[in-house]
């Protein structure tokens, strides 16, 4: 259910851009989500819908851009994929890894008028 609030604060991104640039409409908010960052796309897109009714996002193309999981290995050095929180290095079995990408959760681009 943190969707609903995550889709509340995009909002209050959008309309305060909007007073900073000057765009009175937004037509299409690309988010980048990393596959760590526990958020379920489509309820992201349902409650997007229902938080932009009736604001200058009403309408709006919500596009997710998925960012796969990445670790730095300490004991090998190696940028490795990984699936989930804690899993092994598969070059060296390693725990010691240090996530470098799969968190995100930002707003990449905005088409608005």
């Amino acid at each position: 259910m943190h969707e609903l609030s995550l889709c509340e604060g995009v909002l209050q991104i959008l309309e305060e851009q909007s007073r900073i640039q000057g765009f009175i409409r937004v037509h299409r908010v690309c988010l980048e989500i990393g596959t760590l960052a526990s958020v379920e796309p489509e309820a992201l897109r349902f409650h997007f819908d229902i938080v932009t009714r009736g604001t200058l996002a009403e309408g709006s193309h919500l596009e997710i851009v998925t960012v796969p999981a990445q670790a730095w290995c300490l004991p090998c050095g190696e940028k490795v994929s990984i699936g989930q929180y804690f899993d092994a290095c598969p070059q060296c079995g390693s725990r010691q890894l240090q996530v470098i990408a799969g968190e995100e959760l930002r707003i990449q681009q905005l088409e608005v008028e």
